[in-house]
């Protein structure tokens, strides 16, 4: 028989959670373990809501256990540390993506590709190696190996911090690995959404020029005149596409929805890469022989590792790069998650924890 969550560790805890595939969020009393000799416990000042909450708490990738507490933008203050921590002290702000372990001796987790380790721990909805189920941020408090925190410089406001963990590292990581972050280099971003927008902040922080492409062609001033991007394309429109052919020296895809492939290819230079960060449900096609005629790359990337985390982090204190967020309190959240299966937010909500959560006994 299972543990009850309220007893099932020995430090009380209270946030919001999906009982079942409807995905209606709503308070639940658990526990979180105690801080270990390695851990940090910190409380929760904000959260960001991802793309893959909403996933989660229908149970739309089949793998959600409930009652599930979302949450893999995590924010906060530390209030304790184990013994043996070495990074972090009390009152320290700090933040927690979209891991919490993983094995830390197989090849990917000693090149600090601890985010392709084949048996890492989500924040939330997985096994940890305790046996119990990992909670995520939608909740008070947070506890977890100092190896998995990061720390959140002083200039970056916390509530703009937290969508970093998730969406930041998602598009700062393919752009630095397949070394899109030159200035000069020419960059498309495909989508203009919580990843989209930060993969325009970070490559216009990187020196590239930017091209937004998109559906909709009302984004486009708001891609030009808000967000910084130097031009933008309509997907669908085929004298522009044919007008971008074989300029842009790389991609990134933020695009979830199934779409074509081949109109991106066209746009690359020879030795162009097209990197996908969404995650569409059903299989793309994928058009060889253009890949062959200018030796082009398509590829995937997710998240990143914990030292290129911080390394992102500490590169959008530096360089001023924040998400566009709305904050919203918890009570919200049901409805923030219907608006956000509408792409009604600009660009990422952040739920104030600190403020909104309150246990009533």
């Amino acid at each position: 028989m299972a543990t009850q969550p309220e007893i099932e560790h020995p430090n009380k805890a209270f946030g919001y959670a999906a009982r079942d595939p409807s995905g209606f969020l709503s308070p639940f009393y658990f526990s979180r373990r105690e801080t270990g000799d390695k851990d940090v416990a910190f409380k929760v000042m904000y959260c960001g809501i991802c793309h893959s909450d909403l996933h989660m708490v229908k149970n739309e990738w089949g793998f959600s256990t409930y009652p599930l507490v979302p949450g893999h933008e995590v924010v906060g203050v530390v209030t304790e540390v184990g013994s043996k921590v070495e990074k972090f002290k009390v009152g320290d702000r700090v933040g927690v993506g979209c891991m919490v372990d993983s094995c830390r001796t197989c090849q990917n987790c000693c090149d600090c590709l601890e985010n392709y380790c084949p048996q890492y721990t989500l924040t939330y909805g997985a096994k940890h190696r305790d046996g119990s189920i990992t909670y995520g941020g939608y909740s008070d408090s947070m506890v977890a190996d100092e190896h998995f925190v990061v720390r959140i410089p002083d200039g970056l406001p916390l509530d703009a911090a937290a969508p970093l963990l998730c969406a930041g590292i998602t598009v700062y990581s393919p752009l630095r690995y397949f070394a899109l972050d030159k200035p000069g280099l020419h960059v498309g971003v495909v989508g203009l959404g919580g990843l989209g927008h930060m993969a325009v902040k970070f490559a216009k922080a990187f020196g590239a020029k930017v091209t937004v492409l998109s559906t909709s062609p009302n984004k486009k001033e708001e891609a030009i005149q808000h967000l910084g991007a130097d031009s933008f394309l309509i997907s669908h429109d085929q004298d522009q596409m044919q007008g971008a052919m074989g300029t842009l020296d790389g991609i990134i895809d933020t695009v979830s929805a199934v779409h074509p492939l081949l109109p991106l290819i066209g746009l690359l230079k020879s030795h162009g890469k097209l990197v996908m960060v969404g995650a569409p449900e059903k299989p793309l096609e994928l058009p060889v022989i253009p890949l062959l005629m200018g030796g082009k790359i398509i590829a995937g990337s997710g998240i990143g590792g914990m030292k290129e985390t911080q390394e992102m982090i500490d590169f959008a204190a530096q360089h001023n790069v924040k998400p566009d967020i709305e904050v919203i309190p918890i009570h919200y959240v049901n409805t923030a998650m219907e608006r956000l299966l509408k792409a009604d937010v600009k660009y990422r909500f952040v739920i104030d924890i600190g403020n909104t959560l309150k246990s009533t006994p």
